[in-house]
């Protein structure tokens, strides 16, 4: 058959086919302009569960300082981080332990905020700061029940090592790089 002279198939009954997929798609999209950004918050709890129960495990399988090879470049490693990122103030009398709880409150708090004030319909900065929120919230946590946050994620390359972090480190680095991103993506609209 001769593709010039194959008969075309006739449209689709009124409601179906291409109807249908901009019906879905527009409903998708009025549904996101209704959502409201603090429905992002289960992420933020997803965040705390996944970086809990991932310590609880590593408590009870290692000890603190045993290294166990992932990969060529990735140990697990049991640590306990009395300080901040990098174990800045890890050295301090113990005043850090107060003072890092009372700022992931505060910081987890202002977030929350900004979130719940945020227009319907945005969806990369909300994703951003829950992130952020269950980052800070799980390494809070660590702080009030063990006075140190538990590290285990040990990245190297060769003899020289990354300092280690956690799931909740991640979330909180990936949350900071989302808003980055959300910002100069503003700045070019």
């Amino acid at each position: 058959m001769n593709p010039s002279t194959t008969p075309t198939p006739p449209p689709p009954p009124p409601g179906k086919g291409a109807h249908t997929a901009i019906g879905l798609a527009t409903l998708t999209a009025l549904r996101m302009q209704r959502t409201h950004p603090a429905a992002w918050l289960w992420l933020s709890l997803f965040v705390v569960v996944l970086d809990q129960a991932t310590k609880f495990l590593v408590t009870r399988f290692l000890e603190l300082y045993a290294r166990v090879e992932v990969l060529p470049v990735l140990d697990f490693t049991l640590l306990h981080n009395t300080g901040a990122a990098f174990s800045i103030l890890a050295d301090a009398s113990g005043w850090q332990r107060g003072f890092f709880i009372t700022l992931g409150f505060v910081v987890c708090a202002a977030l929350v905020v900004w979130l719940w004030r945020l227009p319907r319909g945005e969806k990369f900065l909300p994703l951003a700061l829950a992130l952020i929120v269950g980052g800070a919230i799980g390494n809070v946590i660590d702080r009030i029940a063990h006075g140190y946050v538990i590290d285990f994620i040990h990245a190297h390359w060769g003899g020289s090592y990354f300092p280690a972090f956690n799931i909740a480190d991640s979330a909180i680095t990936i949350g900071a790089a989302l808003m980055i991103l959300d910002a100069f993506r503003e700045r070019h609209h």
